[in-house]
């Protein structure tokens, strides 16, 4: 089977793509070398470009159906091969998008002015969606020590014992540390939510993305208060497909699975599918599985190389390989300069987006979130780039 070359330069410019062509939008320059939006600079799977092109030829595009054999047993092999875990098909409902699941969950699950926890630093979406639905975020602040990420468990009983506090909002991976929580991790975060009736919503959708020593374990492999547990995750970032649009959930009780259908098709009017997006999850999980180790084994030369460079060329910054995702998250408290500052040079002196740590914590702008999900050489020239930004402020500090 033909390899990819994930050092291939691929120009994304006049594509409508989000991460190269509207980077003005967020940081006012139109001339900057893009490290932001969490998708690859990569080419999608061999088998996935020929599942599209089989399907390209039939040119005819009507509504697609979702619920069957061909959709659902992909998924639930995912799960069995990958991971070791059993998925029962009958658990498995379409979404067009993660975060479309996770409002929706929400709506469901809680009440306009009750809470949602999270654990910050967290992806910046979860703020939005808890917010615009006329939620509260509930903050379990991750403890950091030595580099290292963990849960504060004593903070987050704390959290859950509130009685406004309905659901547990989970990021499994964890986006922007890059944790991978652990079985023992997993399984005290449901006895806690079980001990106080919170709910558990888990994102996954970075769960296939994880170094080769790391074993990551889906929420509903403990086995455990699955009827108060939804798993909302895609193969989009695992394959580098989200814009062919497609999601899905894991809903293990069937009267929630009944409410999200039923939100879904009637309140939302949403009852078909992409074909592209279904036929990308299909051709990936059947048939992706050696790419996406590829993938991965490229991913980690592109942190270990993030490691090397910054040890050598700027210690101040300090970073630890995250145990899975494809983004670096720098601490660079050790510049003792300000976020704004260090922003102002990334972005007119490097030339370089990277996006702010602020982003994902409100509270604690000390960090930047690298996406390395590209090219050999442009994380190269991306980190020159930031070497570029932090060697002025020296100078000029």
């Amino acid at each position: 089977m033909t390899k990819t070359n994930f050092n291939a330069v691929i120009d994304r410019k006049g594509t409508f793509c989000t991460q190269w062509d509207y980077i003005e939008d967020r940081f006012g320059q139109a001339d900057l070398l893009p490290f932001t939006v969490s998708d690859m600079d990569v080419l999608v799977a061999p088998a996935i470009m020929t599942a599209l092109n089989e399907r390209m030829q039939h040119q005819l595009f009507g509504y697609t159906r979702w619920n069957h054999a061909y959709y659902k047993e992909a998924i639930t092999n995912w799960y069995h091969e990958r991971y070791q875990t059993t998925i029962e098909s009958d658990w498995l409902v379409y979404s067009p998008a993660v975060i479309f699941s996770v409002a929706k969950l929400i709506e469901m699950w809680s009440q306009p002015g009750e809470g949602v926890l999270i654990q910050t630093p967290a992806y910046d979406a979860f703020f939005k969606v808890i917010e615009a639905n006329g939620r509260h975020v509930v903050d379990n602040r991750l403890l950091y020590q030595d580099g290292q990420y963990t849960i504060d468990f004593s903070d987050l009983e704390t959290k859950l014992a509130l009685p406004t506090t309905r659901v547990l909002l989970l990021c499994s991976p964890h986006n922007p540390t890059g944790r991978v929580w652990t079985t023992a991790e997993l399984a005290e975060v449901i006895t806690l939510c079980e001990r106080h009736h919170v709910k558990i919503i888990s994102d996954e959708i970075h769960m296939d993305i994880s170094r080769a020593s790391i074993a990551v374990h889906p929420l509903v492999q403990q086995q455990r208060y699955l009827q108060h547990i939804a798993i909302c995750t895609s193969a989009s970032k695992t394959f580098n497909t989200p814009g062919l649009i497609g999601s899905y959930c894991v809903i293990p009780s069937e009267m929630e699975r009944e409410r999200f259908l039923y939100s879904l098709k009637n309140k939302n009017g949403l009852s078909s599918t992409s074909i592209l997006g279904m036929i990308s999850t299909v051709a990936g999980y059947e048939e992706g599985g050696d790419w996406l180790d590829d993938l991965n084994t490229q991913i980690t030369s592109n942190l270990t190389l993030i490691k090397d460079f910054l040890a050598a060329e700027l210690p101040a910054i300090r970073f630890n390989i995250p145990e899975a995702t494809y983004l670096a998250w720098l601490d660079v408290s050790g510049l003792n300069v300000t976020a704004a500052d260090l922003q102002h040079a990334l972005i007119n002196v490097g030339k370089v987006a990277i996006m702010p740590g602020s982003t994902y914590d409100p509270h604690n702008d000390q960090f930047i979130r690298f996406n390395v999900g590209c090219s050999r050489a442009k994380l190269l020239e991306g980190l020159q780039r930031l070497k570029r930004a932090v060697t002025f402020l020296e100078k000029n500090s």
